[in-house]
C-alpha cells in the first residue's frame, strides 16, 4: 500500500527554508515570547511549542533550567526559536530584559519547584530570577505571566494550590494541564500558543460573549439513520478559532456530521436538529452580545421517527417530512439586544440573484453571509459579507472568518 510503501518519489510540497515555519495567523506578529522550560519530561516538547508559537508571528528566545537540558538539546532549541538559548546569566542581564522587552513570558512546562519558587519570591536560577522580573514588569502592566504546570498527580497538594493561587493573584495566568495518566500533562502546542495570544489580545472583542454555530443538524429517521446535508462546520470552527485568539468568550455549537476542528478548540457538539435547538436557546437565554449562526440547519424532518431501526430489504420506504422550526427567528425573539450574523446558502442562480436575496434580508438581521453554492466546495470558500453600508467579497475559511471577527470588533464597541 502506498501510505506504507514508499515509492521513491521525491516530495512535491512547496519547499521552506530549514529555519523557517509555515505561518498560521499575525495575532504575535511583532510579539517578543520568553519560553522558560524547567526539568520535567515535559521539556522535550520544548521546540515544538517554541515553532507553534513562531506559527503565529512570534520571536521565541528560550530559557533552559540545567535540568531542563537533561530532556531536551540545546542545538535542538536553537533551531527552533533561530535565537541562542540563556542557560546563565551574564553581564548582558538577560533576565531582566532591558530594551528587549518580552511582550510575555511562557512557563512550559512549569513544574512544583519553579512554581513554589515564583510563588515565594526566590530568584536562585536562571528561570526565577527572570521570573522575578517578569511578575515585577506584569505588575506595572507591561507584560503577560502564563505558567502550564505539569507534574505527577501526588504532587497536587494544597501547597500547590496556594502557590498558584498566590501567582494568580498577582496578575499570573495559570493554563488548563492536560489530565491522563493520573498526571498534570502539558496541553498541546496549539492551546498553548493560544492561551498566550489571548493574554495578549487588545482586540475590543476581549472578555465578550459571542455564540457560533455551525455544521449540520441531523435529524433522526429511525433509531440508526439520519439525514444530513453535506456541511460540516469548518467555517463557524474558524471564526470560533479567530474569536478565541483575539480573546472573546466564544462558544462553538458543532451539528454532528463526523468531522471535529482542531482538539484544543472547545467544543459543545449537538447531535440532532432538537439538540442543536435546545443548545442554542440554552446559550441565548444566558446572554450573548452576538451570534454567528453558520449552521446549515434542517429544514425538514420525519414526521414520526420510527422506533428502533427500520428493516433493511424492503423495495421502498416511503417517509412524511414537516418542517423544522427556523432556530435563528427563535434566538432572535430570545434575545431582540444580540447582534445577529445570518447566513444564507444559494445554488444555480448569479452572483446578482443571491445578492438580491441576502440584502433583502437586512431587514432581520444588521448582517448576512451570502454562499455561493459554485464558490463553496470541500475546504475552499467565497463569501460575500452583506450590510446596508454594502458588501464585500472574501476568499478562504480564515480570510472571511477575520473578515467577520473585524466587523464585531466595530459593531460591539
Amino acid at each position: 500500500m502506498e501510505s506504507f510503501d514508499w515509492n521513491f518519489s521525491p516530495p512535491e510540497s512547496e519547499p521552506i527554508g530549514d529555519h523557517e515555519v509555515d505561518s498560521l495567523s499575525e495575532h504575535l506578529r511583532g510579539k517578543k515570547i520568553a519560553l522558560l522550560i524547567c526539568g520535567g519530561i515535559a521539556a522535550m516538547k520544548a521546540p515544538l511549542v517554541a515553532r507553534a508559537l513562531r506559527r503565529r508571528g512570534a520571536e521565541v528566545t528560550a530559557f533552559c533550567s540545567r535540568e531542563a537540558l537533561q530532556y531536551v538539546g540545546r542545538e535542538a532549541l536553537e533551531w527552533a526559536t533561530c535565537n541562542p538559548v540563556v542557560t546563565v546569566l551574564t553581564w548582558k542581564a538577560e533576565h531582566l530584559s532591558g530594551d528587549n522587552s518580552f511582550s510575555a513570558y511562557l512557563v512550559a512546562p512549569a513544574t512544583y519547584n519553579t512554581i513554589g519558587k515564583a510563588a515565594q519570591g526566590i530568584a536562585d536560577t536562571v528561570l526565577t530570577a527572570a521570573l522575578a522580573s517578569a511578575l515585577g514588569r506584569m505588575q506595572k502592566g507591561k507584560t503577560q505571566v502564563l505558567f502550564a504546570p505539569t507534574m505527577h498527580g501526588s504532587m497536587h497538594n494544597d501547597i500547590l494550590i496556594d502557590n498558584c493561587k498566590k501567582l494568580v493573584s498577582l496578575g499570573a495566568k495559570m493554563i488548563t494541564p492536560r489530565d491522563a495518566w493520573g498526571k498534570h500533562n502539558l496541553p498541546e502546542e496549539e492551546l498553548l500558543v493560544a492561551a498566550v495570544c489571548r493574554a495578549l489580545s487588545q482586540s475590543p472583542l476581549k472578555g465578550r460573549k459571542i455564540l457560533v454555530t455551525g455544521g449540520p443538524t441531523p435529524v433522526p429517521i429511525d433509531g440508526v439513520r439520519r439525514i444530513l446535508n453535506r456541511f460540516r462546520g469548518r467555517l463557524g470552527a474558524a471564526v470560533h478559532e479567530e474569536l478565541l485568539l483575539r480573546g472573546a468568550q466564544s462558544t462553538l455549537v458543532l451539528g454532528d456530521g463526523a468531522w471535529q476542528p482542531a482538539s484544543w478548540m472547545p467544543v459543545e457538539i449537538a447531535n440532532t436538529y432538537e439538540d442543536y435547538r435546545k443548545a442554542v436557546l440554552k446559550h441565548m437565554s444566558l446572554g450573548q452580545e452576538a451570534g454567528i449562526f453558520s449552521a446549515g440547519v434542517a429544514d425538514y424532518q420525519p414526521k414520526t421517527p420510527y422506533q428502533g431501526k427500520i428493516p433493511s430489504g424492503q423495495k421502498s420506504l416511503s417517509l412524511e417530512l414537516v418542517g423544522t422550526e427556523k432556530v435563528i427567528e427563535l434566538a432572535r425573539k430570545a434575545d431582540p439586544k444580540c447582534f445577529i450574523v445570518s447566513f444564507k446558502y444559494l445554488e444555480n442562480v448569479t452572483p446578482e440573484e443571491l445578492l438580491s436575496v441576502a440584502r433583502s434580508r437586512l431587514e432581520l438581521y444588521p448582517v448576512v453571509v451570502a454562499n455561493h453554492g459554485e464558490e463553496c466546495q470541500e475546504a475552499s470558500q467565497a463569501s460575500y459579507i452583506v450590510t446596508r453600508d454594502g458588501e464585500q467579497r472574501f476568499e478562504g475559511k480564515a480570510r472571511i472568518a477575520q473578515a467577520l471577527a473585524d466587523l464585531l470588533e466595530k459593531k460591539l464597541l
